[in-house]
């Protein structure tokens, strides 16, 4: 009670002060806005963000601001009122449509909703904010058919978008199509390393190297008509290393399959498909690397006491890599989408 009090003193002073200047600082109430949300005063945020509207009227950043401080607030009628002025902005960017579309989505107003994401797509075509905001519209409306369309549109148009990939893997889990499982697994720990979606993704990863490895499951995967090239010469590829998996995919032989897999890759496609999820792997290897890459993406997960002894017998690889991904940020590059039938 106190902090809010406080909260509110300072922000009835910080508007006297703006009233007796009669010289608004946009900057200054915008940020002291924020303020207020990290708080969680809703209220008081929404209150200083009309207040600095009123001085400049139809400024896209604020109203973007007040869009989405009301949306926190749940005064999704006002959260509407503003965002639908904010993407009318000619300045107006795909964040504009994500904030007005969660007011949306909250009233169950799909319809119009679907037509916001249309029409931010017209204009932002390669915004993977947008194709994954209109692919979970399209999943809470039960359509996910066409919801996966859009999560594979977002992934070749801005592949350095990670939510795209989080939402496909989710689905191809689902619909146990392992192969994209694997690579979109992959490329998604290696752009968002460490939140909470991370593990959940690890766990899928390897559950997809269980199934490919799992008897003839590889091919009958490759009878199936509907994959790709790319994803057939993946598993083709893959094929070859099945006997170091007579036993399991384990900790102990997951780094020789990937080994193998990559000097097969080489061998078999030397310059049809680049890919720098293999590239980044061979890096990995040739800096000694990759035992420790791989330890971290399977070890803990796949057996924690095997893991936890392996990192202390290899202390200097365990404080190489994670220096390296301190340092380093993995960019995915367009023009390397091979998943179109």
């Amino acid at each position: 009670m106190i902090k809010k009090c406080f909260i509110s003193v300072c922000l009835f002073c910080l508007l006297t002060t703006v009233c007796v200047a009669q010289q608004p600082t946009i900057v200054q109430m915008r940020d002291s806005a924020k303020t207020l949300l990290q708080h969680g005063d809703y209220y008081n945020a929404t209150q200083l963000l009309e207040f600095a509207l009123q001085h400049a009227p139809g400024n896209q950043e604020i109203l973007q601001d007040l869009s989405f401080a009301s949306y926190l607030h749940k005064d999704f009628a006002r959260a509407i009122e503003a965002g639908k002025q904010a993407v009318e902005n000619p300045d107006a960017d795909p964040q504009a449509y994500q904030v007005l579309g969660l007011s949306y989505k909250e009233l169950l107003l799909y319809k119009e909703c679907g037509k916001l994401y249309k029409s931010g797509l017209k204009k932002f075509p390669t915004s993977g904010v947008l194709y994954n905001e209109y692919a979970e519209l399209l999943a809470m409306d039960s359509n996910l058919d066409e919801a996966i369309v859009q999560w594979e549109k977002g992934i070749k148009e801005d592949p350095d978008y990670s939510s795209n990939y989080y939402n496909a893997i989710m689905y191809y889990t689902h619909a146990e199509q392992w192969v994209r499982v694997l690579l979109y697994g992959e490329l998604f720990v290696n752009r968002e390393s460490y939140t909470t979606r991370t593990e959940a993704v690890k766990t899928e990863i390897i559950a997809a190297y269980k199934k490919l490895f799992n008897g003839g499951y590889i091919r009958l995967l490759l009878n199936n008509k509907t994959i790709s090239v790319f994803e057939k010469a993946v598993l083709e590829t893959m094929e070859k290393s099945i006997s170091l998996a007579q036993n399991g995919v384990n900790p102990e032989n997951i780094g020789q399959i990937r080994r193998q897999f990559l000097t097969q890759w080489r061998q078999r496609n030397p310059n049809n498909y680049p890919f720098h999820l293999f590239d980044h792997q061979e890096y990995l290897i040739n800096q000694n690397l990759f035992d420790a890459y791989n330890q971290w993406l399977f070890g803990e997960i796949m057996n924690p006491v095997t893991f936890h002894a392996w990192e202390i017998d290899h202390l200097k690889e365990v404080s190489g890599f994670k220096a390296f991904q301190q340092n380093r940020v993995f960019k995915i590059p367009s023009g390397q989408y091979y998943f179109s039938k």
